[in-house]
């Protein structure tokens, strides 16, 4: 076994560049193989965990799908909402821990507004357990104080102490502002590559203080708004939310809490568990994960190519080398087995080297992605896809090595020392 790898690394060295190009190659497949794999898997667990650590999202009685697109994605609209008296009988329930209601409808120069109360910057949660944090400044604590997301404040150029005014409705483009009511942002929030950029937070309480003089869905007529002054003095309950995240005490209590809300008798609710659901939408819209995958396998495929070829250019070169070592006793088995054994090392190094540039390039462009795309790739966390890869390379690549080992094996020891001209 040594005599036979001693050979094979002798052979090697003596052609340095074409082993070293053929190393390359199967070091750049193999970066490029698990590096897509690392993106496609990274987008999906990214996907998925827009939200954590919620047990249910509760709304209005609709599909499960587009309740998760307008509560979470803010896409869409509710086809109703909640009535606040439901919301707080709900969130009274022994069995709950902790609730955030979410009312939408407006927005601002095309990003929504969400109007929820402090729990949502207590308990939200993304990418797992991660919180949001604030970039700059504060959470709401005035009536008029707003929280934007980054891509907010970096789109329209904000910052802490801007005046903004909200619109009516959630369209890109709106005719009814909220004019007579400006607010003043308190603070900008750090990046979480989640709906979350690209929102405008307000209390529960401004949202009720934007709409209290607004009679039949239509603006007040003028002198008759109530001033920005003598709302801070007025009881601002809403009377409805658009929908609200649910956290239990115990996991054993979610399916007969979500039964429960099903059959609400006092309105019609609709309470989903969001991993479920996230996982059903990301199999619907998942395209993009499927041609990934696709090119992972060319990119395979193309390397197992480029190894053939590469053994199958330099085997003619090589016939001489195996006519000496036939002419002092090497078997055809031996030679055979000398070019499995090169295949081996030259697919054991690129493989090594491969990994190496994958990780070094993790370590440099993942909190890139994280935080311009909200992909977390996990650096060191190896998963099965990567080690059925790295064994597909493996086996590939010694299959592939059958050809010219064959060939190398048919070879007669007249036929290597004839020179021809």
């Amino acid at each position: 076994m040594m005599k036979l790898l001693k050979i094979a690394k002798g052979s090697l060295l003596n052609r340095k560049a074409t082993a070293f190009l053929t190393i390359l190659s199967i070091a750049l497949s193999v970066t490029l193989l698990l590096g897509i794999e690392r993106v496609r898997s990274g987008a999906r667990k990214s996907f998925e965990s827009t939200v954590s650590g919620v047990d249910l999202i509760v709304g209005a009685r609709s599909g499960p799908v587009s309740l998760l697109l307008y509560s979470v994605f803010r896409i869409g609209n509710a086809t109703n909402n909640i009535s606040y008296q439901s919301f707080n009988e709900l969130k009274k329930n022994e069995l709950v821990d902790w609730t955030i209601p979410i009312s939408l409808g407006d927005s601002h120069r095309g990003h929504r507004v969400v109007g929820t109360n402090s729990n949502y910057f207590k308990y939200y949660k993304y990418a797992g357990d991660r919180k949001l944090a604030f970039d700059k400044g504060r959470k709401f604590e005035k009536l008029f104080d707003v929280v934007i997301g980054k891509d907010v404040a970096e789109r329209l150029r904000y910052k802490v102490g801007d005046k903004i005014t909200l619109s009516h409705g959630s369209g890109d483009v709106s005719f009814q502002e909220h004019a007579d009511k400006p607010f003043i942002i308190s603070g900008i929030l750090e990046k979480t590559g989640t709906p979350v950029d690209k929102s405008v937070h307000v209390s529960l309480k401004a949202i009720t203080a934007l709409h209290i003089d607004w009679l039949d869905g239509g603006p007040p007529r003028v002198g008759e708004e109530i001033l920005s002054t003598k709302l801070n003095s007025m009881k601002l309950e809403p009377a409805e939310v658009t929908a609200f995240f649910v956290k239990l005490k115990s996991n054993l209590s979610v399916f007969k809490i979500q039964r429960e809300i099903n059959n609400y008798e006092n309105e019609a609710l609709l309470a989903i568990l969001p991993g479920v659901t996230l996982r059903s939408l990301w199999g619907t819209i998942g395209l993009a994960e499927s041609a990934l995958f696709v090119v992972s396998i060319l990119v395979y495929i193309v390397s197992l190519m480029g190894l053939i070829i590469s053994l199958l250019a330099t085997l003619n070169e090589r016939r001489r080398e195996m006519a000496i070592l036939r002419s002092i006793g090497a078997k055809k088995r031996f030679i055979f087995l000398v070019l499995i054994t090169e295949t081996f090392l030259l697919t054991l190094i690129g493989v090594l080297i491969g990994v190496i540039i994958l990780y070094v390039g993790l370590l440099t462009f993942s909190p890139l992605l994280e935080s311009k795309m909200g992909i977390t790739l996990g650096l060191f966390t190896p998963t099965g896809n990567d080690y059925f890869f790295i064994s597909s390379i493996f086996l590939g690549s010694l299959l592939s090595s059958l050809i010219p080992a064959w060939m190398a094996y048919r070879n007669s020891l007249a036929d290597g020392l004839i020179v021809k001209n």
